[in-house]
């Protein structure tokens, strides 16, 4: 089938999420066609080093037969099994526990879902239910952190705080409500790190009392913004939010759907704070993106509050079809087992540090005002400006122009509408596809500053 027809066919047919309709129409789609480790290659045989894990999700890298054997003996032995009418199969099962064993505290109760918007989706039903059945029925606000993101359903997109997922969406809802970030390379408070930390519990604090306390369901967040521009709190920020939300009796949310297994290092980035929250989100990295799955894990005060005060013998009415598939169970095993077993999680580790210092030298390139992250997951933000953190006009369209520069150097990475360049490499990446991905992004930045609008708003601010 020749690739002419596939672009006929992919604009007639297929609708892309997070797109301009129009644009594509006009532009068509690059398709993929294969891939091993880090690397990608598309129908007209360019390869690509792909980083940004496909939209930050394949942790392990491309091409792990393993994982495609383990789906394929699923498959073949048991392609479907409801978790309705209390069946079960052994790979939803296993993969629960695997998860609980896992994740700290007694967040011991996994639901499975298909991915990371249906999870925080299936997240809020849960804190709903549970504040009804425990006497707080009053309990429906939520906040969340403007520049967070959880997601782009019904629900999820109004905790969601990116105006790209509200407009024209009726978005978000009168119980939805948002803080401003922490942002340390844009907080009004300063750099300190401890402002920082006091401007956000404040924040939160004054947020909380406008509402209520007692009207106050729970707060989400991310341990570090994604796709807000991959924003990295002080140390203790999370820390801090947890004990506000203690002090008033609401429910916290970890949303590890991004941050998880092994991207900023550890398993989950939370553990770099030691907070246990009352509900954990997490998808992506869960099965590397080989399969669709999510997950919401409760704690045992969150499950056993409606396990305890549901009407006795009446169902909790949340399911989806596909919750706990034995496909996509058994691929999130063999991947959990190459993360440790198969040393990609220690792997991440050690190249993520090699990242972050090759992240950081790019701070003395013309267009970068900072370089930020932490293990596997980088930004660099780009300014006209260093001291004044200026940003371009938006007429310039800096990001799609990125986007095709990279794309000709055979990079692939996020370029955010805000003039931020988000980066998520795959944990099997060793050094040296690092030291190429710098090498080829620094030419993207070359290639850009030698554009004469771009240079001449450069200029304009020196």
């Amino acid at each position: 089938m020749g690739n002419n027809y596939l672009h006929g066919l992919d604009r007639a047919h297929l609708v892309h999420p997070v797109v301009s309709w129009s644009s594509h129409e006009q532009r068509g789609a690059t398709i993929l066609e294969s891939g091993s480790g880090a690397y990608l290659r598309d129908s007209e045989g360019r390869q690509y080093l792909d980083g940004f894990s496909g939209l930050w999700c394949v942790n392990i890298g491309y091409g792990h037969d393993s994982v495609a054997e383990a789906a394929t003996r699923q498959m073949r032995q048991l392609p479907y099994a409801t978790g309705y009418f209390h069946y079960a199969s052994e790979p939803s099962i296993r993969f629960a526990e695997a998860i609980a064993q896992r994740t700290p505290g007694d967040l011991d109760h996994v639901y499975f879902t298909l991915g990371g918007s249906d999870a925080v989706d299936s997240a809020v039903r849960f804190i709903r239910y549970y504040h009804n059945v425990t006497g707080a029925p009053q309990r429906k606000h939520f906040i969340a952190l403007e520049r967070g993101y959880h997601g782009s359903s019904s629900t999820g997109s109004g905790l969601t705080a990116l105006p790209l997922f509200h407009d024209h969406f009726d978005g978000p809802s009168a119980f939805q409500h948002h803080i401003p970030s922490y942002y340390p390379y844009r907080n009004p408070v300063g750099p300190s790190e401890e402002a920082i930390i006091a401007e956000s519990v404040r924040a939160l604090r004054a947020t909380v009392e406008r509402l209520g306390a007692e009207n106050v369901a729970a707060f989400f967040c991310e341990p570090i913004q994604g796709s807000g521009g991959i924003i990295v709190p002080p140390r203790g920020w999370l820390k801090a939010m947890h004990q506000v939300c203690r002090e008033y009796g609401i429910l916290l949310v970890v949303d590890e759907v991004i941050t998880g297994f092994g991207r900023t290092g550890p398993l989950f980035a939370l553990e770099d704070e030691g907070v246990v929250p009352d509900l954990m989100t997490m998808a992506k990295g869960l099965t590397s993106g080989y399969a669709p799955l999510g997950a919401v894990v409760l704690s045992e005060r969150i499950y056993r509050g409606i396990a305890d005060n549901a009407p006795a013998g009446k169902p909790v009415g949340h399911g989806f079809t596909y919750s706990g598939h034995p496909v996509s169970c058994a691929v999130g095993l063999e991947v959990l087992r190459l993360y440790e077993e198969g040393g990609l999680l220690a792997n991440g580790q050690r190249v993520g540090a090699y990242f972050q210092q090759r992240l950081g030298e790019l701070e003395e390139h013309p267009l970068v005002g900072e370089s930020r992250g932490r293990g596997l997951l980088g930004a660099v933000e780009l300014v006209t400006d260093k001291a004044r953190k200026t940003k371009f006009d938006s007429s310039l369209r800096l990001p799609d122009r990125l986007l095709t520069l990279g794309r000709e150097r055979g990079l692939i990475f996020r370029a955010f509408a805000d003039d931020i360049l988000g980066f998520a490499p795959p944990l099997c990446c060793s050094c040296e596809d690092i030291d190429l991905l710098i090498e080829r992004l620094s030419s993207t930045l070359d290639a850009a500053l030698d554009e004469p609008d771009i240079h001449a708003a450069l200029r304009h601010r020196l």
